[in-house]
């Protein structure tokens, strides 16, 4: 009775402060946003969320929370637009839905496969919600509970999980995460102010890496960069067919199936990182064991469809169970989103267990938000079917410009700093290789977020437990093996075993396939380098300051001996091993007309441009060569889309009073805005 006492009239203050007009409006512009993003093959949630990171900072919570949420809720349904008419996957999670949507299209039926994926998804994403809801309620006075030592230890299952559950090599998964967490400790430390990786020669790195740039660099630019590669179209034909209807009624004869992936989708999402790599793939195999004929799957069954749609919107509620309740990320998105949080407002809003206890009308809210982003995403989407439709047959060379053009603005927000650029472009090239080596980028990520909560919960778990030590031993045991860190820990210890037998089905960057020993063997070295570069660095620390050097060496060395065992296997394994997976060797990179580095080329043009002209400066020199000799564009086409890129900028540089990144030009030359 207590625990409906104390929720009740935080459910209530949750509507009240949800059911406003400006409130509902953020909540729609974030939902078209993440149409938008979601079309785009591979960005995703993690760009997109990256993308509103820079703007989030001081925003009214429930404001700021609304457009993030709007977003968060329709990419995995705006993302089956690329599954079902391009038969390539919209995102991770969207890799089943290309089995049967993409038959379905082919024989005219893409209108009835979209309908019944934006059904199921609706129904996933009220169900997550719903889930979201009872579970908060339940598990508030267990969360209540969790003290320093417990923190830790769910952190440090999450990262197992993560880790583990990245990819078929376990031991990438592995480094990856532990590379995110080693990246992660670039600056001053928090405890001691110690420099790691980092010196006041070079101030911008003192103050460590902006997730923004992180986020847009691991996931926006590899996958801008591919697709512009491809030089073409995202979709062939823009036709959709009919079918809305017949659609609705498959979902609706097959609504067990919805409720059973449903479910599948929530609890698969409440584990730490694995959601979105497995989530479809899970309830495609449970829809095949459960139909009886089993013939049509592949060639465009319609309940290949429904499963997988209903689980990937599901599954975001699931996300949301951990970060919220934890402060440890159900997803990528999620690690965006737990940034995000800490920058709204005045920065008291803080994910885990202080926020179901001083913000439980927030955390309901971010429930409600979601079951209402569910409901405008799939009237959005099957509204703008047809003109998205028409939107994915545009050559992606007239798009790329416009992206590398907000991705860096984005980027530029975080620090003010020119280096920022810089530094979105040695990151990004980073998420080229780690998506080309099949290296699990969302794995790198939730790293990366961790790596403060991880060093956190570290120090003052020590501190204290130091001190219990000092009264008597069996205090301090006491205090550091507590049940919930036991029934952690055994969970931790079961996870990493089953992990590593699931690990070999799990692709974190897709079917793969294998090439030379020389381009993974390189890029590993490389890797292996950085890594004991770190470890010499921690270690150079003084012993008294020993809280900032030991989270960095243990870490640094696990992942220094994942990589060291990983250059065994490489030089005894054949080429054909799994762990030689390289996108170059086949596929659509491996054919791709045009070349990595010409083609990052363009994008280091623009920085270097920005960098003695200015940005908008050099935005217009960028685009006008781009669409011109790139892209082909008659003179005509060329000034009225670079026009309509500078208008943009400028409206949205004016109307949330930014600034654009200056250039040696105008540290000589007094320009006026917006060229200074």
């Amino acid at each position: 009775m207590d625990i409906i006492a104390t929720a009740l009239p935080a459910l209530g203050d949750a509507w009240a402060l949800i059911l406003q007009p400006l409130v509902l409006g953020y909540l729609v512009l974030g939902v078209v946003m993440g149409l938008c993003v979601g079309v785009f093959p591979g960005l995703g949630g993690i760009a997109g969320l990256s993308l509103l990171l820079p703007f989030m900072f001081g925003m009214e919570p429930v404001l700021g929370l609304a457009l993030m949420i709007g977003m968060v809720a329709v990419v995995p349904t705006s993302d089956t637009f690329a599954s079902v008419l391009m038969g390539i996957p919209g995102s991770s999670a969207s890799q089943a839905t290309v089995l049967d949507g993409f038959p379905l299209a082919k024989k005219g039926q893409a209108a009835r496969a979209l309908s019944a994926a934006f059904s199921a998804s609706l129904f996933g994403g009220l169900v997550g919600a719903l889930f979201l809801t009872i579970f908060i309620l339940i598990a508030r006075p267990i969360v209540l509970a969790f003290g320093l030592p417990e923190m830790l230890m769910i952190t440090i299952l999450g990262l197992s999980m993560v880790a583990v559950l990245a990819g078929r090599v376990a031991l990438k998964g592995l480094a990856a995460a532990g590379l995110g967490l080693m990246i992660g400790t670039i600056g001053e430390a928090d405890a001691g102010g110690s420099l790691r990786m980092a010196t006041y020669d070079i101030p911008y790195l003192t103050d460590g890496l902006a997730l923004v740039i992180v986020g847009l660099g691991i996931f926006a630019v590899p996958e801008i960069v591919s697709l512009l590669r491809q030089d073409r179209s995202i979709a062939r034909e823009a036709k959709l067919g009919a079918g809305w209807g017949a659609g609705v009624r498959d979902w609706f004869a097959n609504i067990w199936l919805s409720m059973r992936c449903s479910l599948i989708g929530v609890l698969v999402g409440i584990i730490p990182g694995l959601g979105g790599s497995v989530v479809d793939w899970i309830a495609y195999g449970h829809t095949v064991q459960t139909t009886k004929d089993k013939s049509n799957f592949g060639k465009g069954e319609i309940r290949g469809v429904i499963g997988p749609e209903s689980s990937n919107n599901a599954k975001e509620g699931g996300g949301l169970v951990p970060t919220l309740l934890f402060g440890i990320p159900g997803s990528g998105s999620m690690a965006i989103f737990i940034g995000a949080i800490a920058l709204l407002g005045s920065g008291d809003i803080e994910v885990g267990p202080k926020m179901l206890q001083d913000n439980l009308d927030i955390t309901y809210s971010i429930v409600w938000l979601l079951a209402l982003a569910n409901v405008v995403g799939t009237l959005l989407c099957i509204a703008a079917s047809g003109g998205i439709a028409k939107l994915t047959t545009i050559r992606f060379t007239y798009l790329a410009p416009f992206l590398f053009m907000l991705i860096s603005f984005a980027a530029f927000q975080s620090g003010q700093n020119f280096e920022d650029l810089l530094a979105l472009f040695v990151i990004g090239l980073i998420g080229i290789f780690l998506r080309r080596f099949d290296w699990s980028r969302p794995a790198f990520l939730i790293g990366f977020v961790l790596s403060n909560p991880v060093e956190k919960f570290s120090n003052q778990a020590f501190q204290i437990a130091s001190f219990r030590f000092r009264k008597s031993f069996e205090e301090g045991m006491e205090y550091i093996f507590s049940p919930i860190v036991i029934v952690l820990l055994i969970v931790t210890v079961v996870s990493v075993v089953l992990g590593i037998r699931q690990a070999k089905t799990i692709m974190a960057e897709g079917d793969v396939q294998s090439g030379s020993k020389r381009a993974p063997l390189v890029f590993l070295l490389v890797i292996i380098a950085y890594l004991v570069t770190a470890l010499i660095n921690a270690q150079m620390i003084p012993d008294f300051n020993l809280t900032d050097k030991i989270v960095p060496l243990v870490v640094g060395g696990i992942a220094l001996a994942c990589c060291l065992i990983m250059l065994v296997q490489m030089i005894l394994r054949p080429e054909t091993d799994v762990i030689f997976a390289d996108k170059e060797a086949a596929g659509e990179d491996a054919d791709a007309p045009y070349g990595l580095w010409s083609t990052l080329g363009w994008f280091g043009s623009l920085i270097v441009a920005t960098f003695f002209v200015g940005f908008i400066l050099a935005l217009v020199g960028f685009m006008l060569s781009f669409l011109r000799v790139r892209a082909g564009a008659s003179w005509t086409k060329t000034l009225i889309l670079t026009a309509a890129g500078i208008t943009l900028m400028c409206v949205m540089a004016g109307a949330l009073n930014r600034d654009f990144p200056p250039g040696l030009l105008q540290g000589a030359v007094d320009l006026p805005w917006p060229l200074k």
